[in-house]
């Protein structure tokens, strides 16, 4: 049976059948006319772990821009590239897709311009140098997150507090003259 790339809907999510539908690596292997999976043995790993996530990561009506990899994807596995990709993917992460991230918050603005800076992390010695920057990135928005939790959660808090207030006054009363006489 063909595959027919047109007609392809991409889903999310793996599947136990064609029947049920197929994200982009099921329809890759289903196009190298391989076994239905989601982990085609002609995909390299690197590669096929970066596009499940993408695939998982996409809503429904943008999943299709994922369709034109399905025929580039067979025969990458075992090509001698997995480290330069893996490379590739360090470097998008750490100069592209952390600091969009981080720029989101006004405090974390700086940390993504420092990251955006670095040299491309294309081997060991570009990563280790990055290392620093990325740590205290990495710390900085820990500490955002955490402080934002904490904003978020005494905000959900307050008509609590509020009521127990109330009821600590009554309390206090009570404490004061245990024998009801106010």
């Amino acid at each position: 049976m063909s595959i027919d790339l047109d007609a392809l809907v991409l889903a999310k999510g793996s599947h136990d059948d064609r029947e049920q539908g197929v994200c982009l690596m099921e329809a890759v292997a289903w196009f190298a006319g391989q076994e239905h999976t989601d982990h085609p043995p002609c995909v390299s790993p690197v590669l096929a772990a970066f596009g499940r996530s993408w695939n998982d990561a996409l809503p429904d009506d943008q999943r299709h821009i994922l369709k034109p990899f399905i025929p580039l994807l067979p025969g990458t596995a075992g090509d001698g590239h997995e480290l330069a990709r893996s490379y590739l993917a360090v470097d998008w992460l750490a100069r592209e897709h952390a600091p969009a991230f981080l720029a989101l918050t006004p405090a974390l603005i700086p940390h993504a311009d420092a990251l955006r800076a670095l040299s491309p992390l294309r081997d060991a010695r570009a990563v280790q140098a990055a290392k620093p920057a990325l740590a205290a990135a990495r710390d900085a928005a820990r500490d955002a997150a955490r402080a934002a939790a904490w904003d978020a959660a005494w905000a959900a808090l307050a008509p609590t507090a509020a009521a127990l207030q109330d009821s600590a006054i009554g309390l206090y009363r009570a404490m004061i003259s245990p024998g009801g006489a106010s």
